[in-house]
């Protein structure tokens, strides 16, 4: 293990599931404490199909690269009522089922449902890939999370070597990557990408726009959105940063230049108001005043009102179990400095 571990490191490999955090580390860190693995298919995120996409279409390589990680017991996780969930049946694959909801599948929640208990947030002071405690004290055997396209990441690494890995993205966000084009597109679906890829070169992967992008939304309601016509855009990390953005879980959406964003933005923020766990304020009202505030917003862009929500949109980052509230927070964000409110620059 320690061997694939400085394998991924040289390779550069880090999360497809949207923290990006590097592979090689979390590998070596279960490796020590002789950690099971939750391979992420659950395609958590607004809009995600990759993870189901590899199932389909590479589920062999991705349990090879499952089996390379761990001597301990795998499972994948998927939603229930899944199409990916009854593949991964079909195959015979040990499988954790997830409920729908947004946050059921973040890294602690799958481990707590794992043993035993609800599919929620846990707060943690320790990896868990190190056996962290759960919310009631309890010491959780050590499990490593990763997304299903990183594991099979580890599978082609693995077989083709750091320097084949490295020869696609960038040097600083190297490798192959999937990008789901979710419509806007003439061929909606997922396509193999690469850090550092214009918008065009993005959009041609899915037979080119359908119509004239006036803005492309990045990561679903953890990322943001950026003018498709800004000549510096780059689907990477790097490159999205620079408009406060990220890949993310790789959706992107693009927002035509004819249509109105407003009732996009409300209705990802009204899908993201029910989809609270019920366990934290931040959660179960904060995101809800989001909504609520930016539907006072477009009835009425009165200055007082859009400062209420913009101090709504500060308060937030921070103060929960998991980053579910910072991520809505920044999407709301980015849509307010993307997108004029009645006149409003």
């Amino acid at each position: 293990m320690r061997a694939l571990a400085g394998l991924l490191t040289a390779a550069g490999l880090t999360g497809r599931g949207g923290a990006d955090f590097p592979t090689g580390a979390k590998v070596a860190l279960a490796a020590d404490h002789g950690a099971d693995l939750i391979v992420n298919a659950c395609d958590g995120e607004l809009d995600a199909r990759k993870d189901g996409w590899v199932v389909a279409h590479h589920l062999a390589e991705m349990l090879a690269g499952a089996r390379a990680v761990t001597r301990g017991t795998v499972r994948v996780a998927a939603r229930r009522g899944s199409a990916t969930l009854a593949h991964l049946h079909r195959a015979g694959v040990a499988t954790v089922s997830v409920p729908g909801r947004y946050v059921a599948s973040e890294e602690s929640a799958l481990v707590s449902l794992v043993h035993g208990g609800s599919a929620r947030p846990v707060m943690r002071f320790e990896p868990i890939a190190a056996g962290a405690r759960d919310g009631r004290g309890r010491r959780l055997r050590p499990t490593l999370v990763l997304n299903a396209e990183t594991v099979w990441r580890i599978s082609q690494i693995a077989d083709r070597g750091a320097r084949w890995f490295r020869s696609f993205g960038s040097r600083v966000e190297p490798g192959p990557r999937l990008v789901a084009l979710v419509d806007g597109v003439a061929e909606p679906g997922v396509y193999e990408a690469e850090a550092g890829m214009s918008t065009a070169e993005l959009l041609a992967l899915g037979g080119g726009p359908t119509g004239v992008p006036g803005a492309l939304w990045f990561g679903g309601l953890a990322g943001g959105f950026v003018p498709a016509a800004e000549p510096a855009l780059r689907w990477s990390r790097v490159g999205l940063a620079r408009f406060g953005t990220q890949p993310g879980s790789g959706v992107v959406r693009v927002v035509d230049d004819r249509s109105d964003p407003w009732p996009i933005v409300l209705g990802a923020l009204a899908y993201a108001a029910g989809e609270s766990s019920g366990q934290c304020g931040p959660c179960m009202f904060g995101v809800p005043a989001l909504r609520d505030g930016l539907l006072s917003v477009l009835v009425d862009p009165a200055p007082a009102r859009i400062t209420a929500l913009t101090r709504r949109i500060e308060g937030l980052p921070g103060r929960g179990a998991c980053r579910y509230p910072d991520g809505v927070a920044g999407f709301l964000d980015s849509a307010l400095r993307s997108f004029p409110i009645g006149g409003r620059p």
